[in-house]
């Protein structure tokens, strides 16, 4: 399975980054990136306090206008809406969901929380934080959580022509969480 990762806090500890975005095992493309498989276009953020923000909000504000992909998903490290220990981002909230909304971004994934917790619908789009891989922190609910919990985890998605599944699957490989994003008709 072909691997694609973005830059977290941690990562920039070392050289600022640069030996995992050279890495070849983690497939980027630079510090912020896009590609397609098949109906889905991804588009990767650096989301560090560092990111060239001057550059990439541009960027991933041309890329949306231009893709023509019925799936958007867009991916960084950091978490947009939260209920776990850092909460909301009301810098994020304000950059990134007006670009959401125009431009029909149906997902975004994070980690940095040590927990999971995916959202209702805001605005069409759905916040997933899957960041319970690798040990885990409480996390409480918001008027908009769809579901929480801080149990160890991972999440897999299947796309469909009309919807993602989402299923949040515990260690004991038991599905606790399924999640349905539809695709709005223009």
């Amino acid at each position: 399975m072909k691997f694609q990762a973005c830059l977290g806090n941690h990562d920039i500890r070392t050289a600022n980054g640069d030996p995992q975005v050279k890495y070849a095992g983690f497939n980027m493309k630079g510090r912020y990136y896009t590609f397609r498989r098949g109906t889905v276009q991804f588009f990767a953020l650096d989301t560090n306090s560092n990111a060239d923000w001057k550059n990439q909000l541009p960027w991933l504000e041309k890329e949306l206008s231009l893709s023509n992909a019925p799936w958007k998903v867009v991916f960084g490290h950091h978490p947009i809406y939260s209920s776990g220990q850092y909460g909301n981002n009301p810098d994020f909230i304000k950059t990134f969901t007006p670009l959401f909304k125009k431009y029909g971004v149906q997902l975004y994934i994070n980690g940095h929380e040590h927990n999971y917790e995916r959202t209702r619908a805001i605005n069409g789009t759905t916040y997933l934080i899957c960041g319970a891989g690798a040990g885990n922190r409480p996390v409480g609910r918001s008027e908009w959580t769809g579901y929480s919990t801080s149990n160890l985890s991972f999440a897999s998605y299947e796309v469909y022509k009309d919807r993602i599944d989402i299923s949040a699957i515990a260690t004991n490989n038991r599905v606790f969480d399924k999640g349905i994003i539809q695709l709005k008709s223009a």
